[in-house]
C-alpha cells in the first residue's frame, strides 16, 4: 500500500482493498494546502485516515514544502502528533 500523488486531480490517494482514501490539496510554490480528507465508508474504523495523513506529511516533508492544514482532520492529526509541526508554514498556529 503506497501513497500516490495524483497531480491531475490534485489529491493524494491511498488504495486499500479496492477503495480509495484521498486528501485534496492546493499546491503553490513552496506551500501545500490540504483542504479535505475523505475515507470511504468501507474503510472507516481501520486507521486509514491517520495512515494517509502520515504518508502525506512524509511526502510533503520530503519535497521541502510547508503545510497549511485547512482540513480539520489533518489539523487535528498534527495537534495529536506535534512532531509534525515541523512541516507547518510559519503563519499557521494550531493552538
Amino acid at each position: 500500500m503506497e501513497l500516490t500523488d495524483n497531480t491531475e486531480k490534485k489529491q493524494f490517494e491511498f488504495v486499500v482493498d479496492g477503495h480509495t482514501a484521498r486528501i485534496e490539496y492546493i499546491l503553490s510554490s513552496k506551500k501545500i494546502i490540504l483542504t479535505h480528507t475523505e475515507v470511504p465508508k468501507e474503510l472507516e474504523g481501520k486507521g486509514i485516515g491517520g495512515k494517509i495523513v502520515k504518508l502525506a506529511l512524509e511526502n510533503i516533508e520530503s519535497r521541502g514544502l510547508k503545510l497549511i492544514p485547512l482540513c480539520s482532520f489533518v489539523a487535528a492529526y498534527v495537534k495529536r502528533h506535534p512532531e509534525w509541526s515541523r512541516v507547518l508554514d510559519e503563519e499557521v498556529n494550531l493552538k
